[in-house]
């Protein structure tokens, strides 16, 4: 009986086995011969699961494309019938649930193909997970390994579905190629063309917040973002470069060096090049690897050779052909190397992973808010995403760092947001909330600056002390009731919630109007920017009281219903100060000439948040006569100079003149400097700065060195508002702007400067420049300027940058909808 069951276990081994395929086998052809489509990967990872009690495969979600998002675990047998205690002991062995736990199990997450058109990590997230199930199962006894195969299947799809169309056959290795050519906006970005590798933290996008509430469960101890680069650069790995974050531990460093050296050692025996320790830093918390690092795991990102002009081969500038056989390898070896080195390390990544998540040390224990409770209703939402505790305080004076004031101060506490470090997400409080993020190093691959508390407009202090933070607000559901007698109801305007209402009542045709100056109607009073919907102009709308009642009820706005239209100030509701908004149509340029990533935080605005319509017109499409059914045009940041030529300039003009209003981003003000009749022009200040080029004997291997004086890398800087202006409506006289670079252009002498930066710039958070900050002294930053009927809006800021500055969404809507409103179409 013994040999007998012996002998049918052996038998069942063995044709599992058999039935198990390899990529290749089951996809038909070799792997790095084709682009696998999405669905194929799929296909194969489920393939797997079913042939082999080591994997697990599962959906987190869907793209906005309704591609699958998925991720397989894999690891031993006897640790899969034991996973779930797996995953749960991990956090308990951080303080993430309650109990104790001495784990030894290393848990390694591998990210492939964040940017759809770096597209051989897909192809080598196969590869990888065939060969730990038939080739490196002793790894497995000890290590849990999580692939996620494709971050981004809308975009791997776009480019892997371009490129089989286009590719000759063979491929043609030539860089002029077509085929190494990608058409705008190229596969790198999601279906809103975002940068999923910036969305780590702010979780804009679909794809991230799915991808979190996985991540938040397992909290891995490595995670490993697989990307590719410029066709001529080899190979990079960790060790990553500096600046590092303060919160960078010793042990995430030392890791980062035993991996580097891991991998070094498989790359010089196959003579394959790579670097280390440049260009990639750990700075910015909202990358695949510092995010990860910032959760105390070791976050790493490899980029190999390669990007959307490689194709499945391609000539390099130093006369190689550089295959995508040749890239899946590197990416497999690196892959499988990063498990390797886990596994042998697995019980000081559990111990180290422990210590990481021990707060003491830190420098702030709270960070305390107060401001307009959606913006702290939209901060909550956040905190949440990625399980970060808080609270909120019941009173008594806090003092510590003042973000307002850039100096010490105090707030009343009364009812404020506490966020505290004391918690086991303790420093990625501290990288989100500092005023200031430390840097060894001004030479740096993304933005220096990202506050939160300025990010959503909140008066905050930072205290050394722990603010008490037991009490739990009530939650505030509104509910409104018609009133048949009211002739009209009235509601503030303060944040993008009140847009997101807004933006409703104008697509069921309810005419609303807002107001100019502060109003005051029986003993209440509205500042500029209320909104007053009147019975007078919905008489026809025999539904109005319940439609304006039901749809404020349900965007959680309080609304006044007045006993009167005679106002206690001078404004009755017929008063000219007291305008109709008109349903704006709205075009937005997209294409080339564009900068695909403006244009995608434009897009998903209007469609996730403000939920109201545009039309999207390419730019080889723009004419004058487009543009007749239209009131606003928005030009995302771009270079507008073969779109916008001389005949289309004058056709833009008269557009205008009629009564149209121009948006413009960014760098697409440069298409407006210095051009008769817009009224902008470049900051003598900031040219002067610039104008050292010829004098420069910097030497050659101090020349980026000395060209840091010119940067400003994603700094805040106050601004000081016009708040009696339409556009900075629901503002108040100070605001925090993000600025992305140098740019400065001088007041409009004849338009409204709404934003500014008057005298000697300040800077409260991120690097600049000496030279780039002095050239800001008397520059625009918000403005209008009137051409005719019509207007030209300047914002200088991209206040839709990534899609995360909440507190700068508002100028948009303020620019749509209430400046220059003096024309109404029926």
């Amino acid at each position: 009986m013994i040999k007998y069951t012996v002998l049918l276990l052996t038998f069942f081994t063995l044709t599992i086995t058999a039935q198990l395929q390899s990529p290749s086998e089951f996809l038909g052809y070799a792997i790095g011969t084709e682009f696998s489509r999405h669905s194929d990967v799929v296909s194969y990872f489920e393939h797997v699961a079913e042939n082999s009690n080591m994997v697990r495969y599962q959906q987190y979600g869907k793209t906005y494309e309704r591609r699958p998002l998925t991720y397989a675990i894999v690891t031993s047998e006897a640790n899969m019938a034991n996973i779930d205690a797996i995953r749960r002991d991990n956090l308990k062995n951080i303080g993430l649930e309650n109990g104790s736990a001495n784990p030894e199990i290393a848990i390694v997450w591998l990210s492939f193909n964040v940017h759809g058109n770096e597209a051989s990590s897909t192809e080598a997230s196969m590869t990888t997970l065939y060969q730990l199930i038939t080739e490196k199962q002793e790894w497995l006894k000890n290590t849990v390994v999580i692939i996620d195969p494709c971050i981004n299947p809308d975009g791997r799809d776009r480019y892997a579905n371009w490129y089989n169309q286009v590719k000759a056959t063979p491929y043609n290795k030539l860089q002029v190629a077509a085929e190494h050519d990608e058409p705008w906006p190229g596969g790198r970005p999601n279906h809103y063309l975002f940068d999923l590798n910036r969305d780590w933290v702010w979780a804009t996008q679909v794809e991230t917040s799915e991808r979190l509430k996985i991540y938040n469960r397992w909290m891995p101890h490595v995670h490993v973002d697989f990307h590719e680069q410029g066709i001529n650069e080899p190979y990079y790995f960790a060790p990553a470069a500096e600046p590092y974050h303060e919160i960078v531990s010793d042990w995430q460093r030392e890791f980062q060096e035993m991996v580097g050296k891991n991998h070094a050692r498989y790359f010089d025996k196959e003579g394959w090049l790579f670097f280390t320790r440049e260009r990639f830093d750990l700075l910015y918390p909202s990358y695949g690897d510092t995010y990860p690092m910032f959760m105390g795991a070791i976050g790493m990102t490899y980029e190999q050779a390669g990007h959307g002009r490689a194709g499945l081969g391609v000539n390099t500038d130093e006369g190689y052909e550089l295959t995508l056989v040749d890239r899946v390898a590197h990416h497999t070896t690196t892959a499988l190397s990063t498990v390797e080195i886990s596994s042998e390390n697995a019980g000081n990544l559990n111990r180290e992973f422990k210590k990481f998540f021990q707060n003491g040390n830190l420098k702030y224990k709270s960070y305390v808010l107060k401001g307009q409770q959606d913006n702290i209703d939209a901060l909550t939402q956040l905190l949440k995403k990625h399980e970060i505790k808080y609270g909120f305080s019941s009173g008594g004076t806090v003092s510590g760092y003042s973000y307002t004031r850039n100096a010490n101060g105090s707030m009343d506490a009364a009812g404020a947001l506490v966020v505290s470090t004391n918690q086991p997400k303790g420093k990625m409080v501290k990288a989100l909330f500092e005023p200031n993020a430390k840097l060894s190093e001004p030479l740096t691959y993304d933005i220096t600056a990202w506050s939160i508390p300025h990010a959503y407009g909140l008066e905050a202090i930072a205290s050394t002390a722990n603010v008490s933070a037991n009490r739990e607000l009530p939650l505030y559901n509104i509910y409104n009731q018609p009133s048949a007698s009211t002739p009209g109801y009235i509601t503030s305007w303060n944040s993008l919630y009140d847009a997101e209402f807004l933006a409703e009542l104008l697509q069921n045709d309810i005419r609303v109007r807002f107001t100019e100056k502060d109003v005051s109607y029986d003993g209440t009073s509205f500042k500029k920017g209320s909104l007053i919907i009147t019975r007078s102009d919905n008489r026809k709308n025999s539904d109005f009281d319940r439609l304006v009642n039901e749809l404020a009820t349900k965007h959680n706005r309080q609304l006044f219903a007045s006993p009167t239209s005679y106002s206690d100030n001078g404004y009755d509701f017929g008063s000219p100060e007291i305008k109709l908004i008109n349903k704006q149509r709205i075009a937005v340029l997209m294409g080339n000439g564009t900068s695909s990533l403006s244009y995608g935080a434009i897009w998903h605005f209007f469609e996730q948040q403000l939920h109201y319509p545009i039309t999207s017109i390419n730019t080889e499409n723009f004419s004058a006569r487009v543009l007749s059914g239209f009131d606003v045009l928005i030009l995302p940041s771009g270079w507008y100079g073969e779109v916008i030529n001389e005949s289309a300039m004058d056709d833009l003009k008269s557009w205008i003149r009629s009564g149209g209003k121009v948006i413009a981003f960014s760098n697409a003000l440069r298409t407006f400097a210095d051009k008769e009749g817009f009224l902008l022009s470049w900051n003598e200040k900031n040219q002067d700065n610039n104008e050292d080029s010829d004098k420069n004997l910097t030497p050659y291997d101090q020349r980026n060195r000395q060209r840091v004086s010119n940067f400003i890398t994603g700094s805040i800087y106050r601004v000081t508002l016009d708040p009696t202006h339409p556009m900075a409506f629901g503002y108040n006289k100070n605001y925090y702007s993000l600025k992305m670079g140098g740019n400065s252009y001088s007041f409009l002498k004849n338009g409204y400067n709404v934003g500014y930066i008057q005298g000697t710039p300040v800077s409260v958070s991120g690097f600049s420049g000496d030279n780039a900050k002095a050239g800001l002294e008397n520059s625009l930053v918000f403005g209008e300027a009137r051409m005719g009927r019509g207007s030209i809006i300047y914002l200088v800021d991209d206040v839709m940058f990534r899609s995360f500055w909440e507190n700068g969404k508002l100028f948009l809507v303020n620019s749509i909808f209430f400046v220059n409103n003096n024309k109404f179409r029926i």
